[in-house]
């Protein structure tokens, strides 16, 4: 072999070798940072809403860690949760299904893969004395969170009425501060979810639920709804959560260890067992069998499907976004049916 060939050949040798172990190198580099991401625990937002709440028992009494599953659950207002979500500083948040598509349809893709109940009466259309029905609200000004569930409910009372949005004038407003809206001269009613609602009825003498969820039960669905990333990369911990979140379930259902139940969530909020009871019976939780009768595709609000497609035309017809979303891409139901 000629000398300069013998030279590139051990040149061409050494690079390959060097070759080979930068790729070692950064291979190794990539499984230490997808073991450190594995290490660090699920960030998840919730806030004050009975579905989401009940995560706080799992929470109290450690069952995530005997599951096996490291997680760090951070509070919010539900407005926060969904802006922390959408700056990407979460792995999943607690949201409506309706509410789910608007963060996904400005930007902040998600999945929702756990149903956690539906509102059965915690989300209420509130009216003031001489209104006794939604007829009643024709050319007065409501007061709601403009784009979010109770603009929907809302939205619902006036169909089912016979009438349209623009019978009466929306003033938007934050759901925390709709109390103090309603008490406002020239507010006749409002839209708003426990504990909000509550804090309402008893801030405003005379004002009563003119309608309420209970009225269009699967019109808002809870969900927690995750990164595609996250649900791509910890399958299996998301598994785990879920299966707590069905011990969660049982728990709080059985009338032996309701009450220890409820005095975990009512000191979470900040209210005694008494006054929190009536809220956790205004949302129906959702046992695994329900959730997965509820999970099959349909057209009606008894299916997740149908309710997301019927809050999708709503969000468009509201010009909350403006291209419809795929409901399917939204809604994994796997690892419900798994379970």
């Amino acid at each position: 072999m000629a000398p300069f060939a013998l030279r590139s050949c051990r040149i061409s040798s050494h690079i390959i070798k060097r070759s080979v172990a930068n790729v070692a190198a950064a291979s190794v580099l990539a499984l230490m940072a997808f073991q450190a991401q594995a290490a660090a625990p699920l960030k998840i937002g919730y806030s004050d809403w009975p579905g989401f709440v009940a995560f706080q028992v799992a929470l109290d009494k450690g069952w995530f860690k005997e599951a096996g599953v490291d997680v760090d659950f951070e509070w919010f207002d539900y407005s926060a949760s969904l802006d922390a979500f959408a700056a990407n500083k979460l792995d999943a948040v607690g949201a409506t299904n309706g509410d789910a598509l608007v963060t996904g349809a400005t930007g902040a893709k998600n999945v929702m893969i756990l149903i956690t109940d539906y509102s059965s009466g915690n989300d209420m259309i509130i009216a003031k004395g001489p209104i006794k029905s939604v007829q009643g609200l024709k050319g007065k000004k409501v007061g709601v969170e403009m784009g979010l569930v109770d603009h929907l409910l809302l939205d619902s009372a006036l169909t089912k009425a016979g009438m349209k949005e623009s019978d009466v004038t929306l003033v938007n407003a934050k759901t925390n501060e709709l109390p103090q809206t309603l008490g406002s001269p020239d507010i006749s009613a409002i839209g708003a979810w426990q504990p909000s609602s509550g804090e309402a009825l008893k801030r405003v003498p005379g004002s009563h639920v003119i309608y309420s969820s209970s009225d269009a039960p699967g019109l808002i669905y809870d969900t927690f709804a995750v990164s595609p990333a996250s649900l791509s990369s910890r399958k299996a911990d998301w598994a785990k959560v879920m299966k707590v979140w069905y011990r969660c379930v049982a728990y709080i259902n059985d009338p032996k260890t309701q009450p220890d139940a409820v005095k975990i969530m009512s000191a979470r909020v900040g209210l005694t067992p008494a006054q929190y009871l009536p809220l956790l019976k205004g949302t129906h939780l959702l046992t695994l069998a329900e959730a997965k009768k509820v999970l099959i595709k349909g057209d009606g609000l008894d299916s997740m499907y149908g309710s997301s497609a019927n809050a999708d035309k709503f969000n468009v017809r509201n010009a909350v976004y403006k291209d419809a979303q795929d409901i399917k891409t939204y809604i994994d139901a796997s690892l419900t049916m798994k379970n």
